[in-house]
């Protein structure tokens, strides 16, 4: 029943592979932490307001000033102005 309304509404599933943790390992992580920094942290009144709010997250902290683990804990915004201090300095 789920795999039809998926289907049903143009969606292309994501299924890891049986007994393999690992293959959705890198959005699992991301989706737990929207999670745990957005979600869980307030009620939303209504669907519109929990799209701005995760438009805001997204788009405004976490693609811009969040500190990312696979960048050596700095913001997206402080690698990309360090990168590019050393493409100006090579």
């Amino acid at each position: 029943m789920h795999q039809s309304r998926l289907a049903e509404r143009g969606i292309t599933c994501s299924m890891s592979r049986k007994g393999n943790c690992w293959d959705n390992a890198v959005a699992e992580s991301f989706f737990s932490t929207v999670k745990m920094e957005l979600v869980h942290t307030r009620s939303f009144r209504t669907r519109e307001e929990a799209k701005l709010a995760l438009f805001e997250y997204l788009e405004v902290f976490y693609n811009r000033r969040r500190r990312h683990s696979s960048l050596g804990y700095v913001s997206p915004a402080e690698y990309e102005r360090m990168a590019e201090v050393s493409r100006q300095a090579a």
